[in-house]
């Protein structure tokens, strides 16, 4: 993938820039592999504002996406790349050989003809799926589980990849892209590769309409509020929050507060946090 640039005839446009869809070798959809996708712009069955800054946005339609890939043993051959409007990443759309289809993430190098297969007797070889005790040490994997035959449930955004660094009795050790190392069953499945749409953090969107376009509102500081509005709000021009620390429209501690229940039971496979400190 590449990021390409526009001739700047409005200001906006000068600093904006895009993906050239390289990898994307299919324009339309498979229509087996659709479904429609409900808008409820952040608000929950009563119809009060749950998510903030949610709304609007185009009209798109859900891609089912495999996750699971518990079709084992069956060779699927790839029929081409296609956007996936619903997430960063771009997906691939298989056949196996009894004529069925089923959507995956595309990884980096994953192209038109290829064959995949998922199941223990898999190749380690990019777009294969197999379980992590089967996975040779080093290697970068992708669409990772947390608890064997749920789906994947790490490492699915673009350009990610996590790294298996250690195999140990039930449990395998990861590196994430977050830096964070983190202990899986050894049982569980994980993808080969390095999720493709590697560039796509390089995209500058240049105004504010194509955030709109996303489904994304304004967001409005707390500091030009007033003070009825928000805890930042008040005072005559520009000044601080006049307060210990950030905080949340509803008064709770903001930006770093912990967030993370103390006795998760999870907590107990993370070997190191991403601030590079352990877990007490």
């Amino acid at each position: 993938m590449g990021i390409k640039t526009y001739k700047p005839y409005t200001a906006s446009r000068r600093n904006m820039t895009g993906s050239d869809f390289a990898e994307v070798t299919k324009k339309t959809p498979e229509k087996s592999l659709i479904s429609n996708k409900k808008k409820n712009a952040g608000r929950n069955s009563q119809g009060k504002i749950t998510v903030r800054h949610k709304g609007g946005g185009n009209k798109v339609k859900y891609r089912q996406i495999d996750f699971r890939r518990l079709k084992d043993d069956i060779p699927a051959r790839v029929i081409g790349i296609e956007y996936d409007p619903n997430r960063t990443a771009n997906i691939a759309l298989i056949c196996y050989e009894d004529g069925e289809k089923a959507y995956i993430l595309a990884p980096q190098g994953l192209t038109d003809g290829m064959k995949v297969m998922s199941g223990a007797n898999a190749e380690v070889r990019v777009g294969n799926c197999l379980p992590l005790e089967l996975v040779p040490v080093g290697t970068m994997v992708h669409n990772i589980e947390l608890y064997p035959g749920k789906g994947g449930q790490m490492v699915r955004s673009a350009g990610t990849g996590a790294q298996l660094v250690a195999k140990e009795g039930k449990y395998a050790t990861l590196r994430l892209p977050s830096g964070e190392m983190r202990m899986v069953p050894i049982n569980c499945r994980a993808t080969i590769g390095i999720i493709g749409n590697v560039d796509h953090n390089l995209v500058k969107l240049g105004k504010a309409g194509r955030k709109r376009h996303m489904g994304i509102r304004p967001t409005v500081r707390g500091s030009v509020m007033n003070p009825n509005d928000h805890p930042h709000g008040g005072g005559e021009g520009k000044t601080g929050i006049g307060r210990p620390g950030p905080s949340t429209p509803w008064g709770k501690p903001a930006l770093g507060l912990k967030t993370r229940k103390k006795k998760k039971a999870s907590s107990k496979l993370i070997v190191r946090r991403r601030d590079g400190k352990t877990l007490k």
